[in-house]
């Protein structure tokens, strides 16, 4: 079984995380994020809220380790670095690392020319596999930072509204098709085999069971636990229990493995 990244464009959303959940001003940031238009859920991974904009590109990336606790560092290591050169091949100054005042704040942020985060990347590991998730935000720069900025009030968390935004505020010709493509150009080289693929009825039937996990008014510590421990310093990290992952590119590491 090779691994599996899903590439798409999502509709707009305003994701929180269990963190979030547990903070005073939760309920009253989830009916600002709806009020703004945006369905709010919750996800599994940790870190802060953050905003999914149809003209951005989401991803999923669930690989298999028999250790993965031990290799939380260089999953994010690796996911962010194909990140930077994929934006690098399209001609921007991407680099890894936090930006000051930024949303949901992690080491392993994509920003560019050190003062715009346009990528956000969390990660939740199970027994025996893992899964890195985000953002990388293209365009719509101002709904992102109307959208988080009454959010991160409520939730009493610091936020520089220009410290978001999207690559296309650099290039207003990207479109998300040309970041999904320049992410393939660089992922492809490093697997014998990326083929695009489908979701089949199995995973489609699990992910409905799943939906209530995703709600906004769930129980905070509904079916996952923060075990903080295990964290590397600076990074959005879930431990839980298994939980089947999602696709549309298959592939199978030149390695064996990436870690």
């Amino acid at each position: 079984m090779g691994d599996r990244l899903r590439l798409y464009q999502p509709d707009n959303a305003l994701l929180f995380s269990n963190l979030d959940a547990r903070r005073p001003g939760y309920q009253r940031a989830v009916r600002l994020a709806r009020d703004a238009g945006y369905e709010p859920v919750t996800r599994l991974a940790g870190g802060h809220a953050a905003v999914f904009l149809e003209a951005s590109v989401a991803f999923a990336w669930a690989t298999a380790d028999p250790a993965a606790p031990m290799h939380i560092a260089n999953r994010f290591e690796t996911f962010s670095g194909w990140v930077v050169a994929a934006l690098r091949s399209l001609g921007l100054d991407a680099r890894v690392g936090e930006v000051d005042g930024e949303y949901c704040p992690g080491e392993y942020s994509v920003n560019v020319e050190g003062r715009v985060k346009v990528m956000g990347v969390g990660q939740r590991v199970i027994r025996g596999a893992a899964h890195v998730g985000g953002v990388i935000t293209v365009g719509q720069t101002v709904e992102l930072q109307e959208a988080l900025t009454p959010v991160y009030d409520a939730l009493d968390l610091a936020f520089h509204p220009p410290s978001a935004g999207g690559v296309a505020d650099f290039d207003p010709n990207i479109t998300p098709a040309h970041v999904i493509e320049a992410m393939i150009g660089v992922i492809e080289p490093e697997y014998r085999e990326v083929q695009e693929s489908s979701f089949d009825s199995s995973i489609l039937s699990a992910a409905q069971t799943l939906m209530p996990l995703h709600s906004a008014e769930r129980s905070s510590d509904a079916g996952a636990v923060l075990r903080p421990t295990l964290k590397t310093s600076g990074t959005k990290t879930l431990l839980q229990g298994d939980d089947p992952p999602s696709n549309i590119i298959d592939a199978e590491n030149k390695n064996g493995g990436h870690d």
